[in-house]
């Protein structure tokens, strides 16, 4: 069940002290409008695997991740279900082109998010032209992101993808912060496959692969690149 908190005297002064402020959409607001930003905000937190919103859907709030990992995904016709993403802290997520998600959206591990009404959302744009600039940078990298997708599910080896997508979530996770040697990885081989394009065996063949050929070791929770340069090299095919 979505527990939500909604803002009260004693909780304000949050956003001044958020720890992923600096890499998310309100990194862009001084002082006096993080007041405000803080009042419209509601927070919010996801058990694993409990939804936040679904295709189809009015879209009648955003979101913007705190902590934890999401899982974007669409069910196709046949349903089979095609990952679409994973959102990361500080990654900003409901600004839909139309009423409606175009995707689902759930937990990967427990996940807390700042909710905002699509309304009230809206309106503090409106009033900030510089908010609207960092909006729009941070939709130019999901379209970089999706692009970097579309590839992946193009004309390349397993091995390739496998690689690419390591490589890839190494980077944004540095981005964060995250700089460990290991790779957290919460989600499951079979995300990781439904992100790819793959099937479940096909990936735990290829990071079988990997470990035996001394690139990376297997880790709980993730892996750990032993050859970095080999992982590039084979992401940039």
């Amino acid at each position: 069940m979505i527990r939500t908190i909604s803002p009260n005297r004693a909780s304000f002064g949050r956003c001044s002290a958020c720890t992923v402020r600096s890499f998310s959409i309100c990194g862009a607001l001084d002082q006096s409008d993080l007041v405000e930003f803080e009042r419209i905000a509601r927070h919010v937190h996801l058990a694993p695997n409990e939804a936040l919103f679904t295709a189809g859907q009015l879209a009648q709030s955003v979101h913007n991740v705190a902590a934890g990992v999401a899982r974007l995904y669409k069910l196709l016709p046949d349903g089979r279900r095609q990952v679409v993403g994973f959102a990361l802290p500080g990654d900003f997520l409901g600004m839909a082109p139309s009423d409606r998600y175009s995707f689902s959206a759930d937990a990967v591990d427990s996940v807390t998010l700042c909710r905002f009404s699509r309304e009230a959302f809206t309106h503090f744009i409106a009033q900030r032209p510089h908010f609207l600039i960092r909006i729009n940078e941070f939709a130019a990298r999901e379209l970089m992101l999706a692009q970097e997708q579309m590839l992946l599910l193009g004309r390349r080896t397993a091995e390739e993808k496998v690689a690419s997508f390591l490589v890839g979530w190494r980077k944004r996770l540095a981005h964060i912060g995250d700089e460990r040697q290991t790779i957290a990885l919460p989600m499951s081989r079979q995300d990781i496959a439904d992100y790819l394009g793959l099937t479940i065996e096909t990936v735990s063949r290829t990071l079988t692969r990997f470990e035996r050929e001394k690139m990376l070791i297997i880790v709980a929770g993730g892996v750990r690149l032993l050859d970095p340069g080999r992982a590039a090299a084979m992401a940039a095919a």
